[in-house]
């Protein structure tokens, strides 16, 4: 069986979330997010995040979360600003401008946004006749991997303050953006910072789930309804609350995501090891390295990833993604074939 370095959900769940779901599954429980459960680990992520006034929702995926969000919050005439690599322009099969919302593109070399070049998006507004930019979308991680600094996050909230937009963070991989070795930000910085994020589960050892945090008192009035809405509130919330409770009661959540980072890093050392190169440098769990056809077409016989660009005729860039549950042996084995690959 090949190895899957394609995503960081190829495999299921943590065994800690397995044995709790395992063990909870008979204890009779309220429905919608009412359960014991949902409410224990939002008490636990507001301690995280040092916000008591935020509040916090469950929902079962990324681009449900992401949907829902820009949704909620945006006026039928209002629009998002977002890097044109960001996952709701590129991967998420037009969820968004389905909702009526138009967004707006920055180009960016390394997929994060900064106040100029959302300025110049504002720059672009002629009232009446164009959607108001209303909302900066970011993620972090990026869709390339690169991690915001505590500065930089710093700098995008006081533009969005005094431009009256909403500062959204896409936390699908937040899990590996807050563990990497590089990063300075904080859940607390999050809290301060931003005015809605969510934290991803789905890529962090969980089966499904992210936690949408309201920071923004003025975002939260009335946000449940726009789940039920849309079918996001589940009756069997408790499935999402038992595996936040698990991923942040003992810090597993980071311990998860530290791991996926220290497995990405083994493998960039090996490539850099050998000479070779990568679209953007190795923050967190996702890899670009740049390889030659005829190495990407040896490698894929015995390993699953993607070719994610293009570069000329003869050599592209790949993405390799490790996760919560690489195996190091599997790490080692993709280095050694990659010697073979390349001839070393």
């Amino acid at each position: 069986m090949k190895y899957n370095f394609k995503n960081d959900y190829t495999t299921g769940c943590h065994p800690n979330i397995l044995k709790a779901l395992a063990s909870s599954n008979l204890i009779a429980q309220e429905g919608y997010g009412e359960d014991q459960y949902c409410k224990e680990a939002i008490d636990l992520i507001k301690e995280k995040i040092g916000h008591e006034d935020s509040v916090v929702h469950f929902v079962s995926g990324g681009t449900q979360a992401n949907l829902i969000v820009i949704a909620s919050l945006l006026r039928p005439y209002e629009s998002v600003i977002a890097a044109e690599t960001a996952h709701i322009q590129v991967h998420e099969t037009g969820a968004i401008e389905a909702t009526g919302h138009r967004i707006q593109t920055v180009k960016s070399a390394d997929g994060k946004l900064a106040p100029d070049g959302i300025q110049k998006q504002l720059d672009l507004f002629e009232e009446v006749h164009t959607t108001i930019p209303r909302m900066v979308y970011i993620s972090n991680s990026t869709e390339i991997g690169t991690i915001y600094s505590c500065d930089e996050l710093k700098a995008l909230s006081l533009f969005c303050r005094v431009n009256n937009l909403i500062l959204f963070m896409d936390g699908a991989r937040l899990s590996s953006a807050l563990t990497s070795s590089a990063n300075d930000v904080t859940l607390k910085d999050l809290a301060i910072y931003t005015d809605v994020f969510y934290i991803g589960g789905t890529k962090a050892g969980a089966l499904l789930g992210e936690a949408i945090v309201l920071n923004n008192k003025t975002l939260q009035k009335d946000f449940i309804y726009n789940m039920k809405q849309r079918g996001a509130l589940l009756a069997k919330g408790r499935l999402l609350g038992i595996q936040f409770l698990e991923l942040f009661k003992d810090d597993l959540f980071f311990e998860l995501g530290d791991h996926a980072n220290r497995m990405a890093q083994k493998i960039s050392a090996g490539i850099s090891d050998l000479g070779l190169s990568f679209l953007t440098p190795t923050y967190t769990n996702q890899l670009f390295p740049v390889f030659s056809n005829v190495v990407i077409a040896k490698l894929m016989e015995d390993y699953v990833f993607f070719t994610w660009i293009k570069i000329d005729e003869e050599v592209s860039a790949v993405r390799l993604v490790t996760s919560w549950s690489t195996e190091e042996q599997a790490v080692d084995e993709f280095i050694e074939d990659l010697k073979i690959a390349v001839g070393v």
